[in-house]
């Protein structure tokens, strides 16, 4: 008998021993770690910013976790460069043993760290960049895109077609989004191209672009020039007096509030489209919106709008998934589940991991407070899906 209650207690007592050691392995579990490439230097300083601020916003707002489990939030300036980002998505790879990544603002940047994390089966739920590459024949299953580079340019050529503009000259950098961006446009345009210039990436002078522009005598200009590009380009060309006959056009990203930021009066009168805009009716979008301008003190633009959206569908995956992310096919099946509240209200993803979804034109103005900023003025194209999809394998 006396035996026995003494089986009993060690028995007791080796549950309660394995019972702290199971809690305490549960407390020191790694969290789940998050790569964030971001741009607070280079060419795309100006919209990296923007994605930074986009990123904190959610990830404040969900208490530094994802799917109601503790994670940590790597984030690196890439400065814009693909060699320097290339070797420190390789570190986090390998070093810290990231479980997601998103960012960086460019193309480019995104080209040269895909094959690494594909490699190592990392999901990259891009926070901007949608390059062709990954739509077509290189698509990927661990590779979710924002929108694909060419879709927001299709849109701006189709409402170029719309508003009957017979003749314009395009303007981009010379690297994959300005040649995707140009692609798009024309794919969609109807009128006549009168030149297709394209610039050094980072170019800030603009005097024999807009010499051109002039002798081509043009009635509308597209032109995808992102960050201090973009300002730049803005300023010298309504200080140059051509806004008085050329209607300029662009792509979210070269007539976002960022742009609108530094540049001021001369955006007015701007239109361009994109996936989303801060005065849609969409739940989701109005908080976001609310939370920005509580936070930051102004609109926030599509970068920043973008990279609060990742972090959100990030949560909805991991939330699927019980938070066991190592394994990845059924993470890379709840990303591309989307199931969440996206501030761009329900979209869906293609076979090749870009949604398919709205996009609108805007017209920049002033609100009601005299703040200049875009005004949505309808859908232009609806649940759009890319042109490259076909060529992807993926089902």
């Amino acid at each position: 008998m006396f035996e026995h209650a003494l089986v009993m207690k060690r028995l007791a007592l080796a549950c309660a021993t394995l019972g702290l050691v199971t809690a305490a392995a549960a407390a020191s579990a790694a969290p789940i770690k998050v790569g964030l490439a971001i741009d607070i230097s280079g060419p795309f300083a100006a919209a990296g910013a923007d994605q930074r601020d986009g990123f904190n916003l959610a990830i404040e707002m969900l208490g530094n976790k994802l799917g109601g489990q503790p994670a940590e939030f790597l984030q690196t300036d890439m400065a814009g460069n693909p060699d320097q980002a290339r070797q420190l998505v390789e570190r986090w790879i390998q070093r810290d043993k990231i479980d997601l990544f998103s960012g960086p603002t460019g193309s480019n940047v995104a080209l040269a760290v895909g094959p690494a994390l594909f490699a190592a089966k990392v999901p990259y739920i891009s926070s901007n960049p949608g390059p062709s590459q990954y739509a077509g024949a290189q698509c990927n299953a661990y590779f979710f895109g924002t929108y694909q580079n060419d879709t927001v340019h299709e849109s701006a050529g189709k409402f170029a077609s719309d508003k009957n503009y017979k003749k314009t000259v395009l303007i981009a950098p010379n690297y994959p989004a300005g040649k995707d961006g140009l692609t798009g446009f024309k794919r969609r345009y109807t009128g006549n191209v009168a030149d297709e210039i394209y610039t050094k990436l980072g170019q800030l002078d603009y005097s024999a672009e807009l010499a051109q522009l002039r002798s081509a005598k043009p009635d509308s200009l597209y032109f995808f020039l992102p960050g201090a590009m973009g300002i730049n380009f803005i300023k010298q060309f309504v200080a140059a007096g051509l806004s008085k006959d050329i209607t300029l056009i662009a792509p979210a990203f070269s007539g976002d509030e960022d742009i609108i930021q530094a540049v001021g009066e001369p955006m007015l009168g701007l239109f361009n489209t994109a996936i989303w805009s801060h005065d849609l009716d969409i739940p989701a979008s109005k908080t976001f919106v609310a939370k920005f301008r509580e936070k930051y003190k102004r609109y926030p633009s599509l970068y920043a709008a973008q990279a609060f959206d990742v972090i959100m569908g990030m949560d909805g995956a991991v939330r699927d998934v019980g938070g066991k992310v190592a394994d990845r096919p059924a993470l890379v099946k709840a990303i591309k589940a989307a199931n969440y509240s996206s501030i761009r209200g329900k979209y869906t993803y293609g076979n090749n991991h870009y949604p398919i979804q709205d996009y609108y034109v805007r017209l920049i103005g002033k609100d009601a407070q005299g703040v200049i900023t875009n005004k949505t003025l309808g859908k232009v194209l609806e649940k759009y899906q890319d042109s490259y999809h076909d060529a992807c394998k993926m089902m």
